[in-house]
């Protein structure tokens, strides 16, 4: 009976302790959820949401809501903001743009939400242009390249078969005028452009996380990763999709910036007051590289690019993804869309006259071609082959297409590109671009005596480019062969010179070799 007795003594203080401690923690709930609201950023509007979504019904939720709305309203007068309270209608969609994940679905604005971001955000500057008046994609031909919204550019393309497009074009504007609302939160009338450009890369790929694709996946859909609304909904983007988003963020928040294109590449500028140049790499959140790091052997300097331009790269980049799927028609297709703003780009000219060929066009491939015989890029030192060989009959239709067989991380894939070009080079042994690429696909394997035969062959069909006399000046001190090795080490460096160009690639082999053999 005593340990009977004992027992219950024991339960009744267990019971006890366990209603003590529901009840202190009831009573502590209140006070930790003041701790954690006074612990949100001031100026993070989706700090504020979030919260608000964790704890809607709470008078600290109601309070961040009330927080949020009010950082939405910064850039208006306080007799707006007075007037303008917290919305009658549904928030919650607009709150899911901001916080939600890139694996969930977008929300869908209804017209009265759209229409209350779209007043909050009715004194961004890009309003003010011509561009963002346009509903028909043929009046952006008629306009300058400073009176383009790039946003809506792009977005016009983008749903120009849909039956309720000017509806899909205002979602995503309002995404956009969103983000920008977030980024002015961070701002003041004070703040520079320098400060804009932190506050960007800040939002973009730290608080968003906007992430450059793994190369397996881009390499096959580049035009997923390119297009404004799948960069938005899935928070990933090649450096054309991050770089236009960029720029639709800028022109909202009246942010000069210029367009740079190394060759494949795109990135973005500022020039400071006293001419010193930011480079924003959007494949590399937003760091600033040096110039040089863009340049090459056969690169001598950067293109800059204009705000009708970038609306032709978009289907520049959806082309290679076609022709990577070798649809040689509509690869066709869609540089023809990009005419209209790349008109004088030589080398749309070049793609769009091959694809001809290879979509059996071969009368207005030849037309297009002919006037890019010995032709030099204003940006390169050496001269492009493909079109001559072609023409002076060194290599015939299907040799081109084999230039631009597709490889990936596979040795497969390398090895079977390599036996197409050696029966290729069997029948056309001049070939040149053929001649690289096969050199190429033995370095990649780490075949360099093979490389080194097949260079040797170029450089006696033609010594005059600076990327075969480096490859063969590499491979020579590779193999211990120094005297070779500064033979065409100076005869790269002389051909640069020509355009007074001298790049890092260059000089470190000089260096590299100097030590070796001086």
């Amino acid at each position: 009976m005593r340990f009977y007795s004992i027992f219950i003594k024991i339960l009744l203080l267990l019971c006890f302790s366990s209603i003590l401690l529901a009840k202190i923690d009831s009573e502590s709930k209140k006070p930790s959820l003041k701790t954690l609201y006074n612990s949100l950023d001031p100026s993070s509007l989706s700090q504020y949401l979030a919260f608000y979504k964790l704890y809607p019904d709470t008078e600290e939720g109601q309070k961040a809501l009330t927080k949020a709305w009010q950082l939405l309203h910064l850039n208006s007068d306080q007799a707006e903001l007075d007037s303008f309270p917290l919305p009658k209608f549904d928030i919650q969609p607009i709150i899911s743009i901001v916080t939600r994940q890139p694996f969930e679905e977008p929300p869908k604005l209804a017209t009265e939400q759209i229409n209350a971001i779209e007043k909050l955000s009715s004194q961004f500057p890009h309003r003010k242009l011509k561009g963002a008046q346009v509903w028909k994609k043929e009046e952006l031909f008629l306009l300058k390249s400073d009176e383009i919204d790039i946003a809506r550019a792009i977005l016009l393309y983008q749903f120009e078969d849909s039956p309720t497009f000017q509806d899909d074009i205002r979602q995503y504007e309002t995404t956009l005028d969103l983000m920008a609302l977030q980024i002015l939160a961070r701002l003041n009338n004070f703040s520079s452009n320098e400060d804009k450009i932190r506050e960007i890369n800040r939002f973009i790929f730290q608080e968003m996380q906007f992430r450059f694709p793994p190369h397996s996946l881009h390499a096959k859909d580049i035009d997923l990763y390119t297009f404004l609304p799948s960069v938005l909904d899935n928070r990933q983007g090649v450096c054309l999709g991050v770089s236009i988003l960029y720029l639709c963020l800028s022109q909202r928040l009246d942010l000069p910036l210029e367009i740079i294109t190394p060759p494949g590449h795109i990135y973005l500028r500022y020039v400071t007051s006293d001419n010193q140049p930011i480079n924003i790499e959007t494949t590399a959140r937003g760091i600033n590289l040096p110039n040089e790091v863009y340049l090459g052997l056969n690169t001598r300097i950067l293109q800059k690019r204009d705000l009708k331009e970038v609306v032709g790269m978009v289907f520049f980049n959806q082309a290679a993804a076609s022709w990577h799927r070798q649809d040689y028609s509509k690869t066709v297709s869609l540089y023809e869309k990009a005419l209209p703003y790349l008109n004088n780009d030589p080398l749309l000219h070049l793609f769009l006259g091959l694809n001809y060929l290879f979509a059996g066009k071969v009368e207005e491939g030849k037309r297009i071609l002919k006037p890019l015989k010995n032709f030099t890029f204003d940006w390169a030192i050496s001269k492009e082959t493909m079109v001559e060989d072609y023409l002076e009959k060194k290599i015939d239709i299907e040799g081109l297409k084999a230039i631009f067989l597709p490889v990936d991380e596979n040795r497969s894939s390398i090895l079977a590109k390599q036996q197409t070009l050696l029966k290729i080079l069997k029948k056309y042994p001049q070939f040149r671009a053929g001649l690289l690429q096969l050199a190429v696909t033995y370095l990649q394997i780490g075949r360099t005596k093979e490389a080194l035969e097949i260079l040797e062959k170029y450089h006696q069909i033609d010594p005059n480019d600076s990327t075969v006399e480096y490859y063969l000046a590499s491979i020579c001190l590779e193999r211990l062969d120094y005297q070779k090795a500064w033979f065409f080490l100076k005869k790269s460096e002389s051909i640069v010179s020509t355009k007074n160009h001298y790049p890092k690639a260059l000089k470190a082999l000089r260096h590299q070799l100097r030590a070796l053999s001086p």
